[in-house]
């Protein structure tokens, strides 16, 4: 993992970035939410966001696209990235049997993410929202997060308060929020 740039606040300067990558700074700029910006190598896993969590000053969070067994009900989980995703765990919670992880197709039919770049910022892709939102409690109780701007080459840090109270209401879902430590 390199750094390339930043910390920054707001978009980059210049062109060169994805159509997806630039909506996004488009959605943060228009809802008025301030953001700082790094860049970096491809994050390949977590232990890459271990790196860029130190240099953005904010702990980033885990991004899972979930299925039910028959493909017909989706859902991405927000969840801290210190925290094992335990399948059997979750699939309660959500009263959902058999969840699993959603297949690269229906990641980029439904959110039009690619593997690796998964982020709440593919929300803005799904006008149908067919895609259910599930928050891990315990990223509310961070004052901010990182999360990817629809690319692995780049994360944004901003305040729980806006990703809760502007973000995710701008994308007209209603989080389900997951106690995983009640269930641990």
């Amino acid at each position: 993992m390199e750094l390339l740039g930043g910390p920054e606040n707001g978009r980059p300067a210049g062109g060169g970035r994805s159509e997806i990558e630039n909506k996004t700074y488009d959605l943060l700029d228009s809802l008025g939410v301030a953001y700082t910006r790094v860049d970096t190598t491809p994050a390949e896993n977590m232990e890459d966001c271990v790196f860029i969590e130190e240099v953005l000053g904010a702990p980033v969070f885990k991004n899972l696209f979930l299925c039910n067994r028959q493909m017909t009900e989706f859902y991405l989980m927000l969840i801290d990235s210190k925290r094992p995703f335990r399948t059997a765990v979750v699939s309660k919670l959500l009263g959902v049997s058999r969840l699993s992880f959603g297949t690269p197709e229906k990641l980029k039919e439904l959110l039009g993410l690619t593997p690796g770049s998964v982020s709440v910022f593919g929300l803005m892709n799904d006008g149908e929202r067919r895609v259910r939102l599930a928050v891990d409690k315990k990223i509310t109780e961070y004052d901010r997060v990182g999360a990817h701007p629809c690319v692995n080459t780049s994360t944004v840090g901003f305040t729980v308060n806006d990703l809760m109270n502007v973000i995710i209401p701008h994308f007209g879902r209603e989080p389900v929020i997951l106690d995983l430590d009640a269930q641990l």
